[in-house]
């Protein structure tokens, strides 16, 4: 027997809504719709389907996808014991036996033909096969599978098929407005407004350049890691310089360019 508590999201997480996502996505939660969320890295899509199972109650079990992970991953496995072969749930069908919200995060990372496994959970039918178990499993009437992925990074080797896109509501989220963002980083790094006001326009010079040199601007999980920084003591311009462009970019032109920025703010 599964321990639910074991996936149940304790503690409130912090999130700062900036719309309506919150009734939408309850909505969506209401009518067990399966949602498929779109936004640039660290703008708060994993934060937000945390924040979500909280405030529903529910427990969550997310997936990080990846290029390597199998069906098999996904929905299990028969292994070797002492006592000869036991078969183990993989998450996926963990989520479904127990009524999860089943989070795969990036989940065009993940091979076209192993997203194909999701595909009955996703209609009317809300079942899983399990092929090599000769399983045909039910979801529970409180299991809903939602996906998330970042746009900026789609390519043609890279990208949802459409027969999969279609079986999910979507939200796209972006990053904050520089007030918002500004109170988000104040809290998560325990730091003053003024400092994650500093931070946020630093990051806006980043965001301005992508498509120019960058393929990606600064996240405000980034910026958050740069108060954390100046708060154990490190000088604001080695701590955005290390937090902020040093992981983003190796191209010293655009080095250059945001540590111009930083000496600005901070000089």
């Amino acid at each position: 027997m599964t321990d639910i508590s074991q996936y149940k999201v304790s503690a409130e997480p912090f999130y700062q809504a900036q719309g309506d996502e919150v009734s939408i996505y309850e909505a969506a939660y209401s009518s067990r719709l399966p949602v498929m969320i779109k936004g640039p890295t660290g703008c708060g899509k994993s934060r937000f389907i945390e924040y979500m199972a909280w405030k529903l109650g529910k427990p969550l079990i997310t997936v990080a996808c990846n290029e390597d992970m199998t069906a098999s991953d996904l929905v299990g496995r028969y292994l070797l014991d002492a006592n000869g072969t036991r078969w183990l749930d993989g998450p996926l069908t963990t989520a479904a036996r127990i009524g999860a919200i089943c989070y795969l995060d990036e989940v065009v990372e993940a091979r076209q033909d192993t997203t194909v496994v999701i595909h009955p959970l996703t209609d009317h039918r809300r079942t899983l096969p399990l092929d090599k178990k000769g399983e045909l499993v039910n979801a529970h009437e409180d299991f809903q599978l939602v996906i998330s992925y970042n746009p900026g990074y789609q390519s043609m080797m890279k990208d949802l098929k459409q027969s999969t896109k279609q079986r999910f509501v979507g939200m796209d989220f972006d990053y904050p407005s520089a007030q918002v963002e500004a109170e988000i980083i104040s809290k998560e790094a325990q730091c003053d407004v003024e400092l994650a006001t500093k931070l946020v326009k630093i990051g806006s010079t980043a965001r301005n350049l992508k498509g120019h040199g960058l393929d990606e601007g600064i996240s405000t999980r980034l910026m958050v890691y740069a108060a954390n920084l100046m708060s154990q003591g490190v000088a604001a311009p080695a701590a955005c310089r290390t937090a902020l462009v040093r992981p983003i970019t190796d191209d010293a032109d655009i080095r250059a360019t945001l540590d111009h920025a930083i000496d600005q703010v901070f000089g």
